[in-house]
């Protein structure tokens, strides 16, 4: 199993429709990128969190699967409009059960 976590820090000029629609740009990759077995967003509770206010956990079949999804055009659309309104952090890595 690989895990890929993200967080976001909004920029200032990110509005709210802006917010609701990654939310719901992220969950429609559900059932269409091949070697997603899991998925979930939400808003970020730690009070550790740094100012990453967005999280979100997939799980994929393996690292190629992973690899696959980095460059899939749906993510990449996503990307697209999205990379200018965010500071990202992630983290990759493969599960050791």
């Amino acid at each position: 199993m690989y895990v890929h976590i993200f967080g976001f820090r909004w920029k200032p000029e990110a509005t709210e429709a802006q917010k609701e629609r990654a939310k719901a740009d992220i969950l429609a990759f559900r059932g269409r990128i091949p070697g997603l077995v899991d998925l979930h967003v939400g808003h970020n509770e730690s009070p550790h969190g740094q100012g990453y206010t967005f999280a979100g956990l997939m799980r994929f079949t393996g690292k190629q699967a992973f690899e696959a999804y980095v460059v899939h055009p749906q993510h990449q659309a996503l990307l697209k409009w999205l990379k200018p309104l965010i500071d990202p952090v992630e983290l990759d890595f493969l599960a050791l059960d």
